[in-house]
């Protein structure tokens, strides 16, 4: 299984670093894995604006060559990774915007003219792995989880995904946040997942 992790977060001093590198060392000790790419938005210096005019088309964007090294990681992988904070209910502007870019059509869907397209990279999972400052709950009660939907529903279901796992960790601004325990659950879960 070859194995891609997105991680985005500005600082590497964050928790959110310190869950990658937990998420890193269970892939390192998992027989299964066979490649690990590590691709840190930030350090990469990715451009997360999604930019399209009359020589630059959006339904060309599978074919631009600035992101194919983006797209080649995505084809290679068979699990993608997320490590990323919620801002705001949803993940950084970042990593929207590496979405907006390499989930294009012709590229992760295909549309055909029905009510939904062709996922086109179908037998791919995924694993969300996101931090916030108030408990793990309040998105759930107070806005039905726009988060989760966002994801699960309106990005990964339509281009094909359907096995998409969530850690949501809430409080981790809290010194009641038990980060040491929830580090410890990432890493024994990527040290002993099979697919």
């Amino acid at each position: 299984m070859n194995v891609l992790i997105v991680y985005t977060h500005p600082n590497h001093n964050s928790l959110n670093y310190a869950f990658l590198q937990q998420v890193i060392q269970g892939c390192k000790e998992n027989e299964n894995i066979e490649e690990i790419q590590v691709l840190d938005l930030y350090e990469e210096s990715f451009d997360p604006v999604l930019v399209f005019h009359k020589t630059k088309r959006r339904r060309d964007m599978h074919l631009d060559p600035s992101l194919e090294k983006y797209r080649e990681q995505i084809r290679k992988a068979d699990k993608l990774v997320f490590v990323y904070p919620i801002w705001w209910l949803r993940p950084p502007a970042m990593l929207l915007g590496y979405f907006d870019q390499l989930f294009a059509s012709d590229f992760a869907y295909r549309d055909h003219g029905g009510l939904l397209p062709e996922g086109l990279l179908k037998g791919k999972s995924v694993v969300c792995i996101s931090t916030m400052k108030g408990p793990a709950l309040y998105p759930f009660f107070w806005y039905r989880n726009v988060h989760k939907v966002l994801m699960k529903r309106a990005l990964f279901q339509y281009v094909g995904i359907k096995d998409v796992k969530f850690f949501e960790f809430g409080s981790m601004e809290s010194s009641k946040g038990k980060q040491g325990r929830k580090m410890n659950k990432i890493y024994h879960y990527f040290k002993l997942m099979s697919r």
